[in-house]
């Protein structure tokens, strides 16, 4: 029985990896299956944002938002420039940028696929300038270049069909819908998890590999990498000193994240050529605003 069972696991796998696409992440190389594709995750994650701005309020500090935007503007037209230029150009066409900058104290930010980024108040007191900010932007465009969030939905699909060997849920589901059966698997996921990309949380894989790109995509827009850093200094400031082992985070700890980026930085400033224009006035973020934050809540993705 133990050896029936082992065996239609492996045929599981098989069957999956032969449904999915390839894809490869820019500059890392490294190759994932995904069983859902594009059109299914951004229709999915369009909904989910436009849900998201409907009871989110946004910031009234105009200064901060025009800071969130540019930054943010900057750095998508540098990685967009980079994948046109390195064999990804068919890729571009699945990111509708926009930035928005929310009313809130928590320290956090998220983005969801297609490149909708969301940046909260409490953010900016602990980011200081536009370059630190670049740092954070970077790492939310990261998780959506490298299509974190797909590959996260098909880690759980794959769970889905390893608990459903020996039934026919999804097979009745594909059968009489006329589905094929990654559509019924990811209906099945939503439906049964409540899938938010808002609230995602990625492997620790997934956040070194943010960590590496969004440095070097700061660096291709023209931000000092080594600013990385302090930020993430203060970050673990922050945290008080809990986040004393990675094991039951889903974020690295603190300490092996800084020592990551240490070692990143002489692949960064391969790309970085420092902005030749001045920075503007408005380039510090006004943080006249009393956070009240006093634990951190670390950048979900």
């Amino acid at each position: 029985m133990k050896r029936t069972v082992t065996l239609l696991i492996v045929a599981l796998a098989l069957l999956c990896a032969s449904c999915g696409t390839t894809n490869t992440v820019p500059i890392t190389g490294r190759k994932t299956n995904l069983l859902v594709d594009d059109a299914q995750i951004l229709s999915l994650s369009t909904q989910q944002y436009q849900e998201y701005m409907k009871g989110a309020k946004l910031s009234a500090n105009q200064n901060n938002t025009a800071i969130v935007k540019r930054v943010g503007q900057r750095l998508a037209t540098a990685v967009e420039n980079f994948l046109m230029n390195n064999g990804y150009a068919s890729e571009v066409q699945n990111f509708k940028w926009e930035f928005n900058l929310v009313a809130s104290n928590e320290v956090n930010a998220f983005c969801m696929p297609g490149g909708k980024i969301v940046v909260y108040e409490g953010m900016l007191p602990v980011t200081q300038d536009e370059t630190s900010l670049a740092i954070v932007l970077g790492h939310e465009i990261a998780h959506a270049v490298a299509k974190h969030s797909a590959e996260q939905m098909s880690k759980q699909m794959r769970q889905q069909y390893a608990a459903q060997i020996g039934g026919s849920v999804l097979g009745q589901i594909a059968q009489n819908k006329g589905l094929s059966s990654n559509t019924a698997a990811l209906i099945d996921l939503i439906a049964q998890q409540g899938f938010n990309f808002a609230n995602l949380k990625y492997s620790r894989d997934n956040e070194t590999e943010a960590d590496r790109l969004g440095l070097i995509f700061a660096a291709m827009a023209g931000y000092d990498p080594h600013q990385a850093i302090p930020f993430w200094q203060r970050m673990a400031q922050l945290g008080g000193g809990s986040q004393k082992s990675e094991i039951f985070s889903d974020h690295p700890s603190d300490e092996k994240r800084i020592a990551n980026l240490q070692k990143v930085l002489p692949e960064a400033l391969k790309y970085y050529t420092p902005a030749t224009t001045p920075a503007p006035a408005t380039q510090k973020a006004s943080t006249t605003k009393k956070t009240t934050t006093t634990k951190k809540t670390a950048a979900k993705k």
